[in-house]
């Protein structure tokens, strides 16, 4: 039995029981459409809820009604982690989540949120829409029935939050830290003991010492979080997700039943969302970051000698990974992709702005 197959004649445990048994038909009345999104944030969560409920909007507003989404947070139907097996299986329509999560499903799933020392929002998005990443979504998809939506990105997220500094790569070895996808396997190689909590339960984690640091998103979604309660030490650059994406994704037949114009309107709103989700934390971050520092949030930057331990990290981590084909395919487009934004935007975004720091500060 194929994985589709499986996933379609099994549950997801308990909580994937109890949605599969409380969750309504769906509306078909003159030709409207509601679909269940179920999502892995808490509701009024910066940035992450804000770009779930950003495509909430956009898409009734684009199709007149005609197309609603009726968004779920965590323990509503499924839990925070288990949004991909249920939307995969049919017992929800679609998910907004972010795919690194699912890496134990397929690894290439980290190219779709972030991997260590991969593209920023911007070179994302131009491989996703002119490299060929969305196909590769979707082929990735057909394996867990999904329909691959990109919808949100986070930006360059911060090197986290820590209780002490760290003076060498050395100090990663035990440290009890949160960290998704790749980056959290990178973590591992230095000896941390990398964990993968839910945003709804991290501030407790912190607090109560299970973590001894966590990367969250950054300055404006940490702030919300309230981490600059329980620590102190705040890493501004990281190397593990220097644009995050977020996913929307929808279950492949669900997909497959919706018209040509509900179709567009979902991958069109999820375009937009992106757009001004991002355009949203990039406008806030600077202000956040002040009132963090206010607080008596120390910033630093990690030194060298600890961005080469990520690097080498890094490779190897990759590179283990390249027996799988499909992840060897999404790698090498990826990276073609990278290279070729990167040739013009180090030539020109880049250096603009190396100049106009140069000339007028700030």
């Amino acid at each position: 039995m194929d994985r589709r197959s499986f996933l379609k004649a099994s549950t997801v445990g308990a909580a994937g029981a109890a949605a599969a048994s409380t969750l309504a038909a769906p509306a078909y009345a003159q030709g409207n459409r509601t679909l269940t999104m179920v999502t892995s944030w808490p509701r009024g969560f910066a940035v992450l809820d804000d770009a779930a409920t950003y495509m909430e909007n956009m898409v009734a507003e684009m199709s007149g009604g005609s197309l609603t989404i009726d968004k779920k947070a965590p323990g509503e139907l499924v839990g925070a982690l288990e949004v991909f097996d249920a939307v995969s299986s049919g017992q929800a329509d679609m998910y907004h989540s972010a795919d690194y999560y699912y890496i134990g499903q397929h690894p290439g799933y980290a190219y779709f949120t972030a991997v260590p020392f991969g593209g920023t929002a911007q070179e994302v998005s131009n491989w996703y829409y002119h490299g060929g990443g969305e196909e590769l979504h979707d082929e990735l998809g057909q394996i867990f029935n999904l329909k691959g939506l990109l919808a949100g990105n986070s930006g360059s997220q911060s090197g986290g939050w820590f209780r002490k500094e760290i003076q060498s790569a050395d100090d990663f070895n035990g440290l009890k830290f949160r960290m998704p996808g790749l980056g959290g396997k990178v973590l591992g190689k230095l000896g941390a003991s990398v964990q993968n909590i839910p945003g709804g339960e991290l501030y407790q984690a912190l607090s109560s010492g299970a973590l001894d640091g966590l990367e969250w998103v950054g300055p404006m979604a940490d702030e919300r979080a309230g981490f600059q309660e329980v620590a102190k030490i705040y890493y501004t650059a990281g190397f593990h997700e220097p644009g995050s994406a977020l996913a929307s994704s929808v279950n492949l037949d669900v997909w497959n039943e919706l018209s040509d114009q509900h179709k567009a309107i979902l991958r069109y709103a999820s375009m937009a969302v992106t757009q001004y989700q991002l355009a949203e934390t990039l406008a806030n971050n600077g202000a956040a970051l002040a009132r963090l520092q206010a607080q008596g949030v120390k910033t630093l930057q990690f030194s060298d000698d600890v961005w080469d331990a990520f690097g080498a990290a890094s490779k190897e981590v990759m590179d283990e990974n390249m027996g799988d084909e499909l992840f060897a395919k999404i790698r090498g487009s990826f990276e073609t992709s990278l290279a070729q934004s990167a040739s013009w935007i180090n030539k020109s975004d880049n250096y603009y702005v190396q100049q106009r720091v140069r000339v007028l500060g700030g």
